[in-house]
């Protein structure tokens, strides 16, 4: 996915407009338009902000790293634990479903 995309869909996971994040980073929300509209690129700067409010890696925000990353900060270490037990179980189940042994 392309970064304006990339963008404007984890600002609307996150119930912000574009004036609130602008806000958040210090910019106008015609810049954050500008840059889900392509029109313009943020600095170095701006991505990094941009990461730390969603919580993601400035490559995944560029189209370089395709996971995403859950933020943990303050769970506790069994809900952490909880968490992968869940994920490798959905990682098994969906490799199952793709090899075609569906259970």
């Amino acid at each position: 996915m392309e970064f304006h995309k990339k963008l404007k869909e984890l600002r609307t996971k996150a119930g912000m407009t574009q004036m609130q994040l602008g806000a958040q980073i210090g910019v106008t929300k015609s810049v954050i338009s500008y840059y889900e509209l392509q029109e313009r690129i943020p600095s170095p700067e701006i991505l990094v902000k941009l990461a730390a409010i969603f919580h993601v890696s400035t490559d995944y925000l560029l189209g370089i790293e395709k996971k995403s990353v859950i933020d943990v900060s303050g769970l506790k270490e069994e809900d952490v634990a909880i968490l992968q037990q869940i994920t490798a179980y959905m990682r098994k189940k969906n490799k199952d479903e793709i090899s075609g042994f569906v259970k």
